[in-house]
Parts: C-alpha cells; sequence; structure tokens
C-alpha cells in the first residue's frame, strides 16, 4: 500500500505541546530552547523531531521546508496579568511588550506560502494587528476560525483561578489538558499556564484547511501541498 505524505508542520516555541497533542497524520518539527522543556515535549511525541534553537531565528532560515507553522512566541511581556502585578508587592517592573510578536506576524504574512497560525495571549494593550480572540488567546492566521471554545473556558483570573493553590492549579490543568507531568521537575504551573488547550489547537488546525472544504486526507490524494517545497 503506497504511503500518503505527510503534512509538514514546524511548531515554534513548542512548551510541551498543548496545541499538538489532538493533531493526527502530520510530521512536525518542533522547535523550544529550554532542554528541560524539550526532553518533557519528546517524551509525550516520540515521533516529533524536536530541536533545541531560538524558534524565531529559525522560522526565518527554514519557513520553506513546511506546509503548515504554529508559532506562540514568549507572553509575559504582552500579558495583562503581568502589567497588573506592576507596583505592587510582587515588584514587576515595566518592561517593553517584545515586538518579535509581531515580526513573525508580517514575515508570514508577506513570505510564507502555506497556512500559519501566531497565538499569545489577549494583551495589555489594543493590538497593532486584529486578531481572533478564542478564550483567554489571541490568533492571528491566513484563514477564517470560526468561534469555538472549551468548557473550562469561564475559570479565569475573575471566578477561580486566584482561589487556587499552585498544587491545585496543576492538578486542574494536568487533567484538562492531559498531560500528567509528575516525573518532571521544573515549573509545571508555568508549562501547563502555557499551553494552549489541546481542543483548540485541533480545531484551528483543521481551520486551516475547512477553507477551502478540503481534509487533509483530500490534499494526499490530489497531491496538493502548500508549501512551495510540495
Amino acid at each position: 500500500m503506497e504511503n500518503k505524505k505527510q503534512l509538514k508542520v514546524l511548531n515554534l516555541y513548542a512548551g510541551i505541546g498543548g496545541n499538538r497533542k489532538l493533531w493526527t497524520n502530520v510530521d512536525v518539527t518542533a522547535i523550544e530552547i529550554s532542554p528541560e522543556i524539550a526532553k518533557i515535549y519528546q517524551d509525550f511525541f516520540p515521533e516529533d523531531k524536536v530541536i533545541i534553537a531560538d524558534a524565531h531565528q529559525y522560522l526565518l532560515e527554514h519557513y520553506k521546508e513546511f506546509d503548515f507553522i504554529w508559532s506562540s512566541p514568549p507572553c509575559p511581556s504582552h500579558s495583562r496579568m503581568r502589567k497588573s502585578l506592576i507596583n505592587t508587592r510582587c515588584g514587576a517592573k515595566p518592561i517593553y511588550p517584545d515586538i518579535k510578536l509581531y515580526e513573525e506576524i508580517l514575515f508570514l504574512q508577506g513570505y510564507f506560502k502555506g497556512k500559519w497560525v501566531v497565538e499569545n495571549v489577549i494583551s495589555w494593550y489594543e493590538p497593532l494587528i486584529q486578531p481572533k480572540k478564542i478564550d483567554r488567546h489571541f490568533y492571528w492566521c491566513n484563514f477564517k476560525i470560526d468561534n469555538f471554545s472549551t468548557p473550562n473556558a469561564k475559570f479565569s483570573l475573575t471566578n477561580g483561578i486566584h482561589k487556587e493553590t499552585d498544587k491545585q492549579q496543576v492538578e486542574r490543568l494536568s487533567k484538562e489538558l492531559g498531560f500528567n507531568l509528575e516525573k518532571y521537575k521544573g515549573n509545571k504551573r508555568t508549562m501547563l499556564r502555557n499551553c494552549v488547550n489541546p481542543e483548540t489547537g485541533l480545531h484551528i488546525f483543521k481551520m486551516g484547511f475547512k477553507s477551502k472544504q478540503q481534509t487533509i486526507e483530500q490534499l494526499n490524494s490530489e497531491g496538493k501541498f502548500f508549501s512551495s517545497q510540495a
């Protein structure tokens, strides 16, 4: 039986792989700068190619090699939560918003021929480029995304999270996201909070092909892929 060509996906700032968890029939290259987190990702997704590198630079040098790109640049400088801590007992100081976020959006808009998504938290400032909002995240992409919400979306800072201990939050997020981090060291709360909900990741991934009413299987059978390499 002839093997079907898999969609080549680049997963930037991969973390432990929340957005990627429910993707199937894909050839994924994951870029993560932390060796410890990259090891956890590799444990959960042993068939993916995991590279420890600067995702921002990797995108610039390798974007032509892929059909679909997902990027989740660091969010703290854009976060409403961090900004709210300025001048509080936590001692957080003002920092410049990291404009690499918008560099990647503009780069993908201008040069990438495939489907792409850039994800970040809802920012404390008016976004410079209008995104799609799903739950507590912004998404920029070159295809239409239908409205979507996960069952736990209403559990937010205003009605739950601030009442949890770190342990309680790790237990809840582990169950919701489907990642058991018991055997790993490091800040599990941060690793889990940085995850895109897997159901949201799957919804957005599918929407990248729904715009043409084509499934990945149809693209396979027709020999049609989005990258210039296809």
